[in-house]
């Protein structure tokens, strides 16, 4: 079919449900919140990780110090392992924290561009809005 064809079509059809349009024009706000959303969510789980890391550090260490360390003696390989763990968890969080500033950036502008638009679905920029105030902030 033909594009002129088509740009007929298409606006009767985009009358006709403007739930639809309405739907359209809340994907990109949609799909900014929820990356902010998962990327936070990420870095709390990075985080939790982090913190489980060190307590099993520092519970080898006591039991390495009391002497009550494991029969095999392979309490140091195993401290060893953890603090190379913990250190490659630390690792995560710079480039991490640069997504997720460059996450709020874009739900940002998505946000004003949504305030702009008469056609913009009020739920899903409510939810950005609430998803936002949420996000720690970043420090660059």
């Amino acid at each position: 079919m033909p594009c002129s064809q088509l740009q007929a079509i298409i606006p009767p059809i985009l009358q006709e449900r403007p739930d639809e349009t309405q739907d359209a024009c809340a994907l990109p706000l949609k799909i900014a919140t929820d990356a902010v959303s998962r990327l936070t969510k990420e870095e709390k789980m990075y985080q939790k990780e982090l913190t489980s890391q060190q307590e099993r550090v520092m519970k080898l260490e006591a039991e390495l110090k009391n002497g009550s360390a494991s029969e095999d003696g392979n309490a140091e390989f195993m401290v060893k392992q953890e603090q190379k763990a913990i250190e490659e968890t630390k690792a995560v969080f710079g480039p991490l924290k640069t997504r997720i500033g460059e996450a709020v950036s874009r739900l940002e502008e998505q946000i004003a561009s949504a305030e702009g638009d008469s056609n913009a679905n009020a739920d899903e920029l409510t939810k950005a809005k609430e998803v936002l105030a949420s996000t720690p902030k970043v420090d660059a």
